[in-house]
């Protein structure tokens, strides 16, 4: 039953890996093309410099962490229902993460200059330490697969588990951060984003984490046992409502402000497709309604977590759109209380188009994620060991 289960069925495999490989060289196509004809033929400009590519990048490495949460209770809290799902969980954290920075690399401009961040450091700048955390969580999460898939290394999986616990939670405040610590726009600089996005993470990761689980055992014709469901799928609602709460938190920290009602006014109200994307897209697409279809009781199963979950994925790109692109276009206010205005554009809320390349990166390190993921799982024993129900002919066998 189990061998049964970690297969998937050799044509159907290739076709999804030759698949992936296309989307994964779309994607690389879109950023030689974006290399020979420079940013023009982007969105992005002098104002926004980080654009579509980065709101991928930021929710593959976010998620990244947070899909280890899975794990992470586990092997450090103990509970035998996720310590079987800690493999997967592993697994998914590292093709992510590489799927993420694959497009953060590539939407430098000059990748081949990560070589001098790799090799040189500023221990004052953030992003000097994310250079550090990423791989370190490549080489943590790495050795911890190993101690849960050889029984040799049993012993260390613990010390291992608890290393990747600490070093993740480490690795998303550093990513909020990189927002938290930015003094040139007006939407960051606040205390609030390290544990804001360590909460995001948490409803985004497992989002993932259902989504590809389901898919699997619904490849495979299993069903997950009702009492695993329904835990996993009412911690997903606390997520949801945690990350939900910390958003609020966000907003209101900055309505407190008088230097920041304008801002505020401008992405919750006025900003165009800015409120659009938050209050139609993160809040009630993304959160309320996942919400719904999670803890309803009439409302519950597989087909809901599968949509519950890909809503959230799409409520997280629709935030952090607003959040990235929207703190880029709202001009900075360099002087409290006057109007600065220059033929630079000072005082002007910036324009951005995402741009068809943009996407296909994007697309391109999502791809990357989605192949390295069929290939671990087709080749290794990642998927969960449980007394799983199998559907044959309609019946169910335990």
């Amino acid at each position: 039953m189990r061998d049964t289960f970690q297969r998937i069925e050799e044509r159907s495999f290739y076709a999804l890996v030759v698949f992936g490989l296309l989307l994964v060289m779309v994607g690389l196509g879109a950023v030689y093309y974006m290399e020979e004809h420079g940013h023009a033929v982007t969105g992005m400009n002098n104002q926004v410099v980080w654009g579509m590519p980065h709101v991928f990048a930021i929710f593959l490495i976010t998620a990244a962490s947070g899909v280890l949460n899975v794990a992470s209770i586990g092997s450090v809290f103990g509970k035998p229902v996720y310590k079987a799902r800690a493999p997967l969980s592993g697994l998914l954290s590292l093709t992510m993460l590489a799927g993420g920075l694959m497009v953060l690399m590539l939407d430098l401009g000059r990748p081949d200059r990560v070589i001098i961040a790799a090799t040189h450091y500023n221990l004052t700048s953030v992003f000097a330490w994310n250079a550090i955390l990423y791989p370190g969580l490549f080489g943590i999460v790495g050795v911890y697969i190993w101690t849960m898939m050889d029984h040799s290394m049993k012993a260390y999986s613990k010390i291992a588990g608890f290393s990747a616990f600490i070093w993740r939670f480490i690795l998303t405040t550093g990513t909020g951060s990189i927002f938290g610590f930015l003094v040139a726009r007006q939407a960051y600089q606040s205390a609030v984003l390290a544990p804001m996005f360590i909460v995001m993470s948490f409803a985004w990761g497992l989002a993932v984490f259902l989504l590809v689980q389901s898919s699997m055992y619904l490849w495979n014709g299993v069903a997950l046992p009702p009492p695993i469901q329904r835990r996993m799928t009412r911690l997903l609602g606390i997520f949801i409502a945690g990350a939900l709460y910390f958003v609020l938190v966000y907003h209101m920290t900055n309505l407190y402000f008088s230097r920041q009602e304008a801002f505020e006014h401008f992405i919750l109200l006025d900003g165009g497709i800015f409120p659009i994307l938050f209050w139609g897209g993160f809040v009630l697409l993304g959160s309320i309604l996942p919400l719904a279809l999670l803890l309803h009781p009439e409302l519950g199963g597989r087909r809901a977590t599968i949509l519950a979950s890909l809503l959230v994925i799409f409520g997280a790109l629709c935030h952090l759109y607003v959040f990235i692109i929207g703190g880029e276009v709202y001009p900075l206010d360099i002087f409290p209380g006057f109007s600065a205005a220059s033929t630079f554009g000072d005082g002007v809320v910036g324009q951005y188009a995402p741009s068809l390349p943009e996407f296909l990166l994007g697309i391109g390190g999502l791809a990357l994620a989605f192949v390295a993921t069929v290939i671990g799982v087709r080749i290794l024993r990642f998927m969960p060991q449980d007394d799983f129900t199998i559907l044959t002919g309609g019946k169910n066998v335990h």
